[in-house]
């Protein structure tokens, strides 16, 4: 299966990095990893995670509260979104309507 992530998850992903990195010096390169160890696990299991009412799969990171939420059409696997998951739910939504 092919992986695509979107250039605004890409974004949100490295500002997020940035911030964590700056309350703490190690913070962001951990939560980088724990980012790409989803990343892997989803592209092992993308069918596990259950499919949510708007058509998307979605893995909380264990300890950040951020979630990788993806779709999958055909053969692609696409990141649409690394949220923070206490902020505004689903502003991402909009993202899926082009793939």
């Amino acid at each position: 299966m092919t992986l695509v992530v979107l250039e605004q998850a890409e974004k949100e992903f490295s500002k997020s990095a940035g911030y964590y990195e700056f309350k703490e010096a190690g913070l962001g390169i951990r939560f980088r990893n724990e980012v790409a160890a989803a990343v892997n696990w989803i592209q092992e299991h993308p069918e596990i995670p259950r499919m949510r009412l708007r058509g998307y799969r979605r893995v909380n990171l264990r300890v950040f509260s951020h979630y990788v939420a993806y779709v999958i059409r055909g053969s692609t696997l696409w990141v649409v979104a690394i949220a923070h998951a206490h902020q505004r739910p689903e502003f991402w939504i909009r993202r899926m309507a082009k793939l």
